[in-house]
Order: structure tokens, then C-alpha cells, then sequence
């Protein structure tokens, strides 16, 4: 019961701060400004959503194929058709529970391939690791180009004071789970540290594998095309069609982050979008415009993939099986 309670909770929550984000977005306009979005969604031209939608097709292609690599390092088998189904399925689990698709994702290769949880949840998280550190690395290229126009805005709208008490937090409870995890023998801290076992041997097989140039070489595609999405997807309107590419790499890496605030970015993509669009001289209803289209055309892909890997995934197992 407590279980069904916390996700719904999980479920809820990002989606009501999403409804609220879009109506925040929105009661700002006027009803001349909300034309005007209207009138930018009729004009905009849709043929760079094509290009646009092919680079993120590539991305979800090259993202399968490099989760290959760690699978085969830890001796196991997987092949290209399931794991582009179970990344697809990944991305739109998290359209409904945040971050739950990474555990969908090795639930799929459980099932169907016989690999262990903890293990392919393990090359995940390796996964996210790389991804984390490459983000990381455009947040901080962003910063250095966009420097004066990127200082204004943290420090207008991130409250500094909030993120320093929050690091203390959880450096304290991180102290206190190393010192429970291997410093006791609770029952729950050595099944906890059984798991972490499978869990680093994951992480670790991106370091050790023999195929980790291609590896990374799939992992500069992935990047290359998520950033080639924004740069196409920007040309869909006139008035976002010429910005600079380190312009382009400022909203990108705001896009980014906003997708984890609520279910697949719903609300908090678009208005994010517009606001950091602001700051380089681009209208509000430009920005909201464009962040929407984005958002929807990301979105469809993600569903339509998604909803197929879940028809499919069953039917083309079945046929290997017989």
C-alpha cells in the first residue's frame, strides 16, 4: 500500500509542477502575446523538425549500440534490436516516472536476454556517469563563452545560499551511508553492498573494456546529435533561425537540465527555453514558441519509439525463441 502511495506521489507531483509551470508560462502573456505564440507555431517551417528529428534518431540508435560494448564486457550477449527497444522504452518510462527508465531499461534486458539487474543497471549508471562529465564539460564551455550573460542570470535566479546548504545536507547523509555500508553488519546494509558490487562491476567495464575508443567514439555521436537537434530545431522560427552556435550551446544546456525538473521536461522545458532565449535578445513568445516545438516534436518521437518497443519487443523475442 505504502509502495503504491509513493508512486502515485512520484507519478503526480512532477506532473502537477508541470501543469503549474505551463500555467505560470502562460498568465504572463497577453492575449495579443498568446496570438502572437499562435501565429509563430502556424508560420514556423517544419522541414528543420525532419533534420532535427533524424539527429535524435541517430542519438537513440548510437545510444543502443554503445550499451553493447559494457554488456559484452561483463560477458554477456545482447543484440542491437533489443537494446534499441529498451532504450526506447527507457525514454518513455520517464515521461511518467522521473528517472525510472534506467531501471526499465535493465528490467527489459532481464527479462528477455537473461542479463542480471544489478549488472546492466550497473553499465547504465556507467552510462550516466560519462553523460554526467560530458554535461558538465558543455555547462562549463557555455559558461566561459557566455560568460557575462550567464553570471547576470545564475545570480538573478539560483539562490546561491540554498545550493551551498543543500551540498553540507548531503555530504552529511553521505558520510553517515558510507559509515553504515561498510563499517556495520546490518542485513540491509550487506544485501545494499551486495548489490553495489554488481553495480561497479558495471561502472567499471566502460574503463576496462577493449572496445572503449568506440565506446567513447559513440558517445561523442550521441552528444554531437543531441546538439545538432537544438541547432536544427532553433531554425524552425525566423527569429531563432541565425543564433550563434555558443548561443545555441547556452540554451541547449539549459534544455538539458530542464528535463529533469519534471516528466520529461513538461512545462519546465519551453518556459526555461524562453527565459534564457530572453537574455540573447529573443522575444518571449519566440522562445516559448520554439521551446514548445522542440518539446512536442521530442516528445512524439519519444512515444511513438516507445510505444512500438513495447509491441514489438515480445513479438521479435518470440521469433528468436522458435
Amino acid at each position: 500500500m505504502k509502495n503504491s502511495i509513493k508512486k502515485i506521489i512520484s507519478i503526480i507531483l512532477p506532473l502537477a509542477l508541470g501543469v503549474f509551470l505551463v500555467y505560470f508560462a502562460y498568465n504572463q502573456f497577453t492575449e495579443e502575446q498568446l496570438q502572437d505564440i499562435k501565429i509563430q507555431f502556424k508560420n514556423a517551417n517544419y522541414n528543420f523538425i525532419l533534420i532535427s528529428s533524424v539527429f535524435s534518431l541517430i542519438s537513440f540508435a548510437s545510444r543502443a549500440y554503445r550499451w553493447k560494448y559494457s554488456i559484452d564486457y561483463m560477458g554477456y550477449t545482447s543484440d542491437f534490436a533489443n537494446n534499441f527497444m529498451a532504450v526506447c522504452i527507457g525514454y518513455i518510462m520517464n515521461l511518467t516516472i522521473p528517472r525510472s527508465g534506467e531501471i526499465s531499461r535493465a528490467l527489459v534486458l532481464k527479462n528477455y536476454k537473461n542479463i542480471p539487474f544489478d549488472k546492466s543497471f550497473g553499465s547504465i549508471i556507467s552510462e550516466r556517469v560519462i553523460d554526467f562529465v560530458i554535461l558538465l564539460c558543455f555547462i562549463l564551455t557555455a559558461f566561459i563563452i557566455q560568460f557575462t550573460t550567464l553570471k547576470d542570470f545564475i545570480l538573478e535566479n539560483i539562490p546561491i545560499e540554498k545550493i551551498f546548504y543543500l551540498l553540507i545536507t548531503l555530504l552529511v547523509v553521505g558520510c553517515l551511508g558510507v559509515y553504515l555500508l561498510f563499517f556495520t553488519q546490518i542485513k540491509l546494509m550487506v544485501l545494499i553492498k551486495s548489490k553495489i558490487k554488481g553495480l561497479t562491476e558495471g561502472v567499471l567495464s566502460v574503463f576496462k573494456m577493449p572496445q572503449r575508443k568506440a565506446f567513447l567514439l559513440h558517445t561523442f555521436i550521441i552528444w554531437a546529435c543531441y546538439v545538432a537537434t537544438f541547432y536544427f530545431g532553433m531554425k524552425t522560427l525566423n527569429e531563432t533561425a541565425t543564433l550563434s552556435l555558443s548561443v545555441i550551446i547556452s540554451t541547449f544546456v539549459v534544455g538539458s537540465l530542464a528535463v529533469t525538473f519534471t516528466n520529461g521536461g513538461f512545462g519546465a522545458f519551453p518556459l526555461m527555453i524562453a527565459q534564457i532565449l530572453a537574455l540573447f535578445g529573443i522575444s518571449l513568445t519566440s522562445g516559448t514558441a520554439v521551446g514548445w516545438i522542440l518539446w512536442s516534436s521530442q516528445t512524439a518521437i519519444v512515444i511513438i519509439l516507445g510505444g512500438l518497443s513495447f509491441i514489438f519487443l515480445p513479438i521479435f523475442n518470440k521469433k528468436i525463441e522458435s
